[in-house]
C-alpha cells in the first residue's frame, strides 16, 4: 500500500516562502511520477508540478514558473515543493500524488495515488 504524507503548509504573508514535503513509503519509488496540485476554495483541483523520480525531468504550470522548485530526495524518498513569493491566489490546499507509470502528467485522473493535502494560506 502506498502512503503519501504533505507536511509544511501554514499562513504566510504575501511575498514569503514556505516548503511543502512529501514522504512517500509502500513500494519502490525509482519508477514514478511525483506531482504536486492544489485545490483554491471554489475551484477545481489544478496541476502546480511534477517530477519524474528517476530522470529528475521537470515540468510547472505557467502560473508557478519562477516561484516553485519541485525537486526529490532519493535517499529519503521524499519530494519538496518550494515556494517563493508567495501570493494571494496561492492560498489553498496542497496535495502530494503518485504516478506509476512513464511520463509526466498534468490531469489529476493520471495519478494512482494521494496524500491527504496541507493548507496554504498568503496573506496580501
Amino acid at each position: 500500500q502506498v502512503q503519501l504524507a504533505e507536511s509544511g503548509g501554514g499562513l504566510v504573508q504575501a511575498g514569503d516562502s514556505l516548503r511543502l514535503s512529501c514522504a512517500a513509503s509502500g513500494r519502490t519509488f525509482s519508477s514514478t511520477i511525483m506531482g504536486w496540485f492544489r485545490r483554491a476554495p471554489g475551484k477545481e483541483r489544478e496541476f502546480v508540478a511534477a517530477i519524474d523520480w528517476s530522470s529528475g525531468r521537470i515540468e510547472y504550470v505557467d502560473s508557478v514558473k519562477g516561484r516553485f522548485t519541485i525537486s526529490r530526495d532519493n535517499a529519503k524518498n521524499t519530494v519538496y515543493l518550494q515556494m517563493n513569493s508567495l501570493k494571494a491566489e496561492d492560498t489553498a490546499v496542497y496535495y502530494c500524488a503518485a504516478r506509476f507509470r512513464y511520463a509526466l502528467a498534468r490531469s489529476p485522473v493520471e495519478y494512482d495515488y494521494w496524500g491527504q493535502g496541507t493548507q496554504v494560506t498568503v496573506s496580501s
